[in-house]
């Protein structure tokens, strides 16, 4: 059996530069496998760290496209792609964007960059500042999270734990918060005040006050909501055919959002806020094997179409399980 892995807050900042976020992983530690610390990760970060704790995430990181000397190996390899396809044009162009962005929003462009080219970066770019920063906001949250989960990775591999020094760390004290919540500070001030377990709900351009597809989970043999219960939403994008019960590739399926039950046994927002969903398929997954390892299923997945007539409505999806069995319904 492995041995557990106990991560410092040292260890923790090189991966994730919230400091909030650094002392609730530490805590939480030591971790037997990378899932399980992966799952902390993703409960602590959308569910008990605050706006500022993202920001001062954000503030860790270089805009893409830097070769300062100061940006750390792990940033420096994360966009080594992007970096190695810009041309003079691309990047210049990159550059006049990126002070764009952060001049509209107060802080930098967040995006997982590993394996993405420099022109792939460029158009994601425009096509999100257009957003409203309240919108931005949670995108950013989202990219910076599956950057975490990629350097956690790096920290459960071989390669040595040594806690970085460089001036990218040392950004995150000279940046100062209030200086980029100025800047949304209208938008942030609407937010409610985050709680334990309870992911913040953050809106975008609807009349709306929560997605258009949702859900919670019952263990019907406690007779009680079921908490820590890692929930994914994907939608199918292949249009050359549906999913059906003859066809058994699942390649088409692309992830819109993921989320943790709280104590009530609600996920937290799994996609935007729109006013029309999208019609299609759509399939909500629960990872029931952490919460039940001595049960029968090791997962749920429950696939759904929504129709052309339908985009308008609320879809409320819950999962009522035991260790043996389960069932599920259309709620509102």
């Amino acid at each position: 059996m492995a041995t557990p892995t106990t991560l410092t807050v040292e260890d923790v900042l090189r991966v994730n530069g919230s400091h909030r976020f650094a002392a609730a992983m530490a805590a939480a530690s030591p971790f037997s496998s990378l899932a399980d610390a992966l799952l902390a990760a993703r409960r602590i970060w959308l569910n008990e760290v605050d706006v500022n704790g993202w920001l001062e995430a954000f503030a860790a990181h270089p805009a893409i496209g830097t070769t300062s000397p100061s940006v750390s190996k792990w940033s420096k390899e994360e966009q080594s792609a992007a970096i190695s396809t810009a041309t003079d044009s691309t990047a210049q162009e990159l550059a006049e964007w990126n002070a764009k962005y952060r001049e509209k929003f107060g802080f930098v462009f967040m995006i997982c960059a590993s394996g993405r080219t420099a022109p792939e970066v460029l158009a994601e770019l425009k096509r999100r500042y257009v957003n409203r920063p309240i919108v931005e906001l949670e995108a950013a949250a989202q990219e910076e999270l599956k950057i975490t989960e990629l350097r956690l990775a790096k920290l459960f591999s071989s390669e040595p734990t040594i806690p970085s020094t460089t001036t990218e760390s040392l950004n995150v004290q000279s940046d100062k918060a209030a200086d980029r919540i100025r800047i949304i500070g209208a938008h942030l001030r609407a937010l409610p005040q985050p709680c334990a377990n309870k992911a913040p709900e953050i809106t975008g351009s609807s009349n709306r006050s929560r997605p258009p597809i949702t859900t919670h989970v019952l263990d019907v043999a406690r007779g009680s909501p079921a908490s820590g219960i890692e929930v994914h939403l994907e939608m199918w994008k292949d249009v050359s055919a549906p999913p059906s019960f003859s066809n058994k590739d699942f390649n088409g399926w692309a992830t819109l959002g993921s989320s943790v039950t709280n104590n009530d046994g609600r996920s937290g927002q799994l996609m935007d806020i729109v006013d029309n969903v999208a019609p299609g398929f759509y399939r909500i997954s629960f990872n029931t094997s952490k919460y039940a390892p001595a049960g029968f299923f090791p997962y749920v997945s429950i696939i759904f179409e929504i129709k052309e007539n339908q985009t308008a409505e609320h879809f409320h999806v819950p999962l009522l399980h035991s260790s043996f069995s389960f069932t599920t319904y259309r709620g509102s």
